[in-house]
């Protein structure tokens, strides 16, 4: 049996991108704000393909999803657009 490698994490209140080179999603945790929409995953930017789209409510409670077996594969990068006051932390590794 290997031996996991080292998770990350990485914090955004605002669009853009997150991790700048390939790596692997583990995990999320994400809050509204107040604000309801959808959280979209992007491998390659914003104009790139989408890998994960979470939807979530005005005043849902916080949010923490680990995903399972060796998470989403981002090849190029990894962007997240949010909401107007969303926030949501990304482990990745």
């Amino acid at each position: 049996m290997t031996m996991q490698y080292d998770v990350k994490a990485a914090h955004a209140e605002a669009t853009g991108t997150m991790v700048a080179y390939r790596t692997r999603v583990k995990g999320y945790q994400l809050l509204s704000g107040g604000t309801a929409g959808d959280i979209v995953f992007k491998d390659g930017g914003s104009g790139g393909i989408e890998r994960l789209r979470v939807n979530i409510s005005t005043n849902q409670a916080p949010i923490s999803t680990n995903i399972p077996g060796e998470g989403i594969l981002f090849n190029t990068d990894v962007h997240v657009t949010l909401p107007a006051t969303a926030k949501i932390t990304v482990f990745y590794g």
